[in-house]
């Protein structure tokens, strides 16, 4: 199945808040600002204890062979690792045995104990197969329930609604997600992410506690916000989602938000891989950082023509972050030739 045949123009979705945006500075390399203590070899080995290490990927789609090498990569740079974040797409297609099939291979590797799942749009692609073997639009959704889709999410993510809190040695994890598969309630759409009003008022009071306690938060979500990160302003990624204006106004307001989103599978080479995104009206001028998590499964760039072309070659790449007292670093990773691509520090408002 081609991963873009089932996105389409959402038609009368909020546009997105103007906003001042741009690639962090030194986001092709360590920014000039460096935490004041030092930052490590990316093994594990920093001078600071209170450094807290963890891994993010997206979009594995049923790529457990290079899924299996990323996780022998992590285990191998960051052997101590808080945990590792999953952006979404875990499975190609969301069946239940595609879940089991990730949980086998992840059982093989050392991995961290704490995993956070996010789910994505193609954990809702059962309802376009009338069996595993074959595809069937027509007949859309071939007798499977919307419940039956986050059923089976919940069953392996071990949880029981779709956004949620972790923490990764202290540091503060939100997972974020849709709540319906759009095109069950309107057949004009497929993908496009709806937020409950009480998701949002559950992120609203997180974000504010964390910042009361000036503690910088993780934010995980599958599909990228417009104007943001890499492909975030071609046409197929600006209508992900249905209400993004309420998300950037609560994500905007602090300065120590890092959202990470796949979904694109932009390859982290670009320079847009790490921006600021300044959204007017929140009184917060320095904006909030977007970080792209790269992909396990192909990657892709622009075609220059308002579409994108894959990246030929072995493709498999993700982040390390490391939290410091007073700094992030970000550090994008290719899993497929075992190298570090570049990194970023991004330094704490507190």
């Amino acid at each position: 199945m081609e991963r873009r045949a089932f996105i389409s123009a959402t038609g009368g979705t909020v546009a997105a808040s103007a906003a001042v945006l741009g690639p962090v500075a030194g986001a092709g390399a360590s920014a000039a600002a460096e935490p004041r203590r030092g930052h490590g070899n990316g093994h594990g080995h920093g001078h600071d204890r209170d450094v807290v290490r963890f891994n993010v990927i997206s979009d594995i789609q049923g790529d457990l062979g290079d899924f299996g090498r990323a996780l022998d990569d992590m285990a191998e740079t960051n052997p101590r690792s808080a945990g590792l974040g999953v952006a979404g797409d875990i499975t190609p297609r969301g069946y239940d045995f595609e879940y089991a099939a990730v949980r086998a291979e992840i059982k093989k590797h050392r991995h961290p104990k704490k995993v956070a799942w996010a789910i994505g749009n193609h954990e809702f692609y059962v309802p376009k197969y009338r069996d595993p073997d074959t595809l069937a639009q027509e007949s859309w959704p071939n007798g499977t329930t919307e419940d039956s889709l986050f059923r089976s999410f919940y069953r392996f993510a071990e949880r029981g609604r779709v956004f949620e809190e972790m923490s990764f040695g202290g540091v503060p994890v939100l997972l974020l997600g849709t709540e319906r598969y759009a095109k069950y309630h309107n057949p004009k759409l497929w993908d496009e992410v709806w937020i409950s009003d009480k998701q949002f008022a559950w992120l609203e009071e997180r974000l504010r506690y964390w910042s009361r306690r000036r503690k910088p938060v993780m934010v995980l979500t599958h599909h990228p916000l417009p104007n943001t990160v890499s492909g975030t302003r071609n046409d197929l990624y600006k209508g992900d989602y249905l209400q993004p204006d309420r998300l950037l106004g609560l994500l905007g307001r602090y300065p120590d938000v890092f959202l990470f989103s796949g979904h694109t599978h932009w390859d982290l080479d670009l320079s847009d891989w790490v921006v600021r995104r300044v959204v007017p009206d929140t009184a917060n001028l320095a904006g909030f950082n977007v970080i792209n998590t790269g992909a396990i499964q192909t990657g892709f760039r622009d075609n220059g023509k308002g579409g994108e072309t894959a990246v030929e070659g072995a493709f498999n790449q993700g982040l390390q972050i490391e939290v410091h007292r007073d700094a992030v670093l970000i550090r994008a990773r290719d899993f497929a030739r075992r190298r570090w691509m570049k990194e970023i520090t991004v330094p704490l408002s507190r």
